[in-house]
């Protein structure tokens, strides 16, 4: 069975109410998603999300995909870097499905949990895992060169004309350096 998801909650009371190993398919997006402080997504967040009852909850398991609005960290220039995103989890209730007491939620606090309406927020899962695919040094390309050290001009640039770069005086001595009897070059 598959669905279309237009938010990232979905009602999870009926599956909660099926047998074990009973699953449900979902469209994700394309959706807009804050990423959080420091991050801006460049695409929407899109994908498949799978559901599938255990016998204590429910099995998340998701493939997503979105773009990051970036800078290079050599050039930086403006970038986007493709995202694909995987969540693995297991969501637990947190209220009794035929009952509604409170269940007890100090045995596993840190478990993901579904909200007391019976449904599944996948937005904080799908922030962490933005957050987790988030490169940490991203390039627009691998052999990018950077910034001139001198003028702070980019390096890629054909314009770009190379500058002396001075050497620290009490380094000098060093350009006399020979490797098995040849002279360093520059």
């Amino acid at each position: 069975m598959t669905e279309e998801g237009s938010e990232l909650v979905y009602p999870v009371a009926g599956l909660l109410g099926d047998v074990p190993g009973t699953s449900r398919d979902h469209h994700v997006g394309p959706l807009s998603v804050d990423a959080g402080d420091d991050l801006s997504l460049a695409a929407p967040v899109e994908g498949d999300l799978h559901l599938a009852r255990t016998n204590r909850g429910l099995l998340i398991r998701a493939r997503l995909a979105t773009a990051l609005a970036t800078s290079c960290s050599r050039c930086l220039r403006p970038i986007e870097v493709p995202l694909s995103l995987a969540i693995d989890e297991e969501a637990l209730p947190s209220v009794e499905l035929t009952t509604g007491a409170p269940l007890d939620l100090s045995e596993e606090p840190e478990a993901v949990r579904l909200t007391d309406h019976h449904e599944l927020d996948l937005e904080p899962l799908v922030r962490e895992a933005i957050l987790l695919s988030e490169p940490i040094a991203p390039l627009c390309r691998l052999d990018c060169p950077g910034l001139c050290p001198e003028c702070g001009a980019d390096l890629g640039d054909p314009g770009h004309v190379g500058h002396e770069i001075a050497i620290d005086p009490r380094l000098e001595v060093l350009r006399g350096f020979k490797v098995d009897g040849e002279p360093e070059t520059d």
